[in-house]
């Protein structure tokens, strides 16, 4: 199979055959043209991936090819070729007019193989990046969801069916594989679109404060209530209330909100009357529900309650084939927010990214991703980028249960990853991953909110 097609563009008949015979000796599938008129005319019927041109030909010289062919077929990478060359042609040919590469001839064909590679896989990805972005406008996203996997289709058709209704809905899948954003699309779908999303994480806020922030509170309720507080229920009136990580929430105030779930009707905390509330309640969580029901820290009739719908997230690992499109989303969309050239991945990164088993799932991509865009100074992600990112994934396949560091690591980075990895092992089991740390779950939580706020969580959770 050809390892990609190349037009070559030149007036000279003995230049262009020996080009010719060299490009298919190198495996490419090729075309000629006898000068830029009759090139343009058939970069429309051959499409190349690269075009291979002089400078000085008749009817239309290589610079006016070259803007033609950018004008046309952007993907399409050029390379001009002159023997009346100078810097400061080259110069224009690469900064201004957007050439791949430039050679004078005599042509050194070593040289040449290696660019004519590169812009090969150039071209390539830049086709590839137009096809993910065509399958991302057609069919590829879903609100704030991106997948064309058949676990994601199915779960877009089960969000279409539930979002016009009022039903609790009960999300659930692994950490970072996208809860918020269901809650969120649902919402958006809902005739519930124009008024408040309100999201609480339920393991984020100490059991101290939670009562107050689920329902508000009156002016010294408690020591420091220095003003009355609407909670998340008023300030969602009206509209959707996300309970993030509702396993995680205290035993003892799930039954207070099990009565206002059934009653739609909060009090205050140090209130002396209920206020109605018309909230649709979505609820998620990492956890299996029964198992925390069967482990007495979650209420079996709340389960009932807020399981009306269930939706179950996969893991990333199991719908790998949405990793480009998905990956391409995000380069696109982290390029923008921090205005840097990135605008597609090589190849060789989307192998890489589709190698890895990602624990951490569209989180831990998204991360990857920004820090590829950060350090990236041109268009193309490569492999390398993606780096020290490969160095995690061979550490990890040494063994589940262990983790590689190298030496001089400091103490509190060998503390973070270690706290990371057994709540990975856990299932993100907070309570048993205390117990397997040999700390209280109080210190967990504090080091989970330290890790957070200093913004060294996969993504924060």
């Amino acid at each position: 199979m050809p390892k990609g097609r190349i037009l070559i563009v030149d007036d000279e008949p003995a230049i262009a055959e020996s080009l010719d015979e060299m490009l298919q000796g190198w495996g490419y599938e090729t075309a000629v043209a006898s000068d830029g008129a009759a090139g343009l005319a058939a970069v429309e019927e051959f499409l190349p991936s690269v075009v291979v041109s002089d400078v000085y030909m008749p009817r239309l010289d290589g610079f006016g090819l070259l803007r033609e062919v950018r004008e046309l077929h952007p993907d399409t990478a050029v390379i001009l070729l002159t023997g009346q060359g100078s810097v400061e042609m080259a110069m224009r040919a690469i900064q201004e007019e957007g050439a791949f590469h430039y050679f004078e001839k005599p042509i050194d064909f070593s040289k040449l193989r290696l660019v004519v590679e590169r812009a090969v896989e150039y071209a390539e990805a830049r086709r590839e990046n137009v096809s993910l972005r065509r399958q991302l406008r057609d069919r590829g996203a879903f609100g704030e969801l991106v997948g064309v996997s058949e676990p994601m289709r199915q779960i877009y058709a089960l969000i279409e069916q539930v979002a016009p209704s009022s039903a609790s809905v009960l999300i659930t899948g692994e950490s970072g594989t996208g809860k918020e954003l269901v809650a969120r699309t649902i919402h958006n779908l809902s005739p519930r679109r124009n008024t408040s999303f309100v999201a609480i994480n339920c393991s984020a806020i100490p059991e101290t404060l939670m009562e107050s922030e689920l329902f508000g509170h009156e002016r010294g309720a408690f020591t420091g209530a220095a003003s009355r507080r609407m909670g998340c229920f008023e300030l969602a009136n009206g509209g959707t209330l996300l309970l993030d990580e509702i396993s995680e929430m205290p035993f003892s105030l799930q039954a207070k909100l099990l009565r206002v779930l059934e009653d739609r009707r909060i009090r205050r905390l140090g209130g002396s009357h209920e206020i109605p509330v018309d909230v649709r309640v979505l609820a998620a969580t990492n956890r299996d529900p029964a198992e925390a029901v069967r482990q007495a820290t979650f209420r079996e009739d709340l389960l009932y309650r807020l399981n009306v719908i269930t939706i179950d997230l996969p893991p990333l690992r199991r719908r790998k084939e949405d990793i480009p499109l998905l990956a391409q989303h995000l380069v696109a969309q982290l390029a923008e927010r921090h205005s840097r050239p990135a605008r597609f991945l090589s190849p060789a990164a989307i192998d890489a990214l589709q190698s890895h088993s990602w624990p951490g799932n569209v989180r831990e991509l998204r991360n990857v991703i920004e820090r590829a865009v950060i350090i990236c100074s041109g268009e193309g992600i490569e492999r390398h980028h993606l780096a020290p990112y490969p160095l995690e994934q061979r550490a990890r396949s040494r063994g589940e249960d262990t983790i590689t560091l190298p030496v001089g690591t400091p103490i509190e980075e060998v503390e973070r990853r270690m706290i990371l990895r057994t709540l990975q092992k856990t299932d993100n089991n907070k309570t048993r991953a205390a117990e397997l740390l040999q700390i209280s779950l109080k210190t967990l939580h504090n080091k989970l909110r330290h890790y957070r706020e200093q913004g060294l969580l996969p993504g924060g959770e």
